[in-house]
């Protein structure tokens, strides 16, 4: 999973410039014809979200905006590939820029198989 984070504009509402938007257009594009893309979608800014916090068991809601704006995902790309240096290759080549912030985070998801079968193996070992 590609996540671009989000910054004061995008959670302000801000639509990025339609040169970027054709760009993010074209990447998208570039991803599905290689075959990696399986999603790809843009989220609402955090105003109109909520998280959940939990105390003694019980869950807490929390309505957005939250205080911390670099921490907040803008978007996101599901792409299936070999390995984490393809990952890497493909979000180098996002046109998604943020001077000085850290815009791009890459992190393997979990298949449902694969889970599942690591559970098996911690449970063998006595782990859970």
């Amino acid at each position: 999973m590609i996540m671009g984070r989000g910054s004061e504009a995008s959670e302000a509402g801000v639509l990025p410039s339609d040169e970027l938007i054709e760009a993010m257009r074209a990447y998208n594009a570039s991803m599905t014809e290689a075959g990696v893309l399986r999603t790809a979608e843009a989220l609402h800014p955090m105003a109109t979200g909520a998280r959940l916090s939990y105390r003694k068991g019980k869950a807490v809601v929390i309505d957005g905006p939250f205080t911390e704006t670099k921490e907040v995902i803008a978007g996101f790309w599901i792409i299936e590939v070999a390995s984490k240096e393809e990952a890497v290759a493909w979000a180098l080549k996002m046109p998604y820029v943020q001077d000085g912030e850290e815009g791009i985070e890459i992190r393997e998801v979990f298949e449902v198989p694969e889970l599942d079968e690591r559970v098996e193996e911690e449970r063998d070992r006595g782990e859970r």
